[in-house]
């Protein structure tokens, strides 16, 4: 059984440890919803332009704010640098974006929608807010703000234990 704030009672056993119930379990929830909603949107895009999930975040983030450099990417995606080095590599391998040297740091590039990018962007965009809408039918205006506000305060906690060291053991 769970307490209040969702943590396990009771014990297992011979150790008496908490039990996990993965079903229960909010990193586990936060999960499954955000790989559900992403494999939703991602229908709007995959086969149709031939992008993965990893690209269409640097589309979007590009949609709305451009030139970045990769490490902005990485901030704005939280997507590591791995991820976004390929994901920006393969969306310039298809003529989505474009780089080009930064003129103060020689080592960066600017990264930009090409105009086959801004295509795709203006595309998926609508579609992507359309399941948006859908997917939240059922909150009223409140629940969804209450929801956004709580999400961005789970996002900021999990940031700053990640700048502590992120140990709780």
């Amino acid at each position: 059984m769970a307490s209040a704030r969702g943590t396990p009672q009771g014990g297992t056993g011979a150790d008496d440890a908490p039990a996990l119930d993965l079903a229960d379990y909010l990193p586990y929830r936060l999960s499954v919803a955000s790989n559900r909603t992403s494999a939703l949107v991602s229908r709007a895009y995959q086969d149709r332009f031939d992008i993965t999930l990893w690209e269409w975040r640097i589309l979007a983030v590009l949609g709305n704010v451009e030139p970045k450099t990769a490490q902005e990417l990485v901030e704005a995606t939280a997507m590591d640098k791995v991820t976004v080095s390929r994901a920006v590599r393969g969306l310039d391998e298809k003529g989505f974006v474009a780089r080009t040297r930064h003129k103060t740091d020689g080592r960066s590039t600017h990264i930009r929608l090409t105009e086959k990018g801004r295509e795709i962007y203006e595309t998926v965009a609508p579609v992507a807010l359309t399941f948006e809408q859908i997917l939240l039918e059922d909150m009223t205006p409140d629940e969804i703000a209450v929801l956004k506000s709580l999400l961005i305060r789970l996002q900021a906690r999990a940031e700053a234990l990640l700048s502590e060291g992120g140990d709780i053991r």
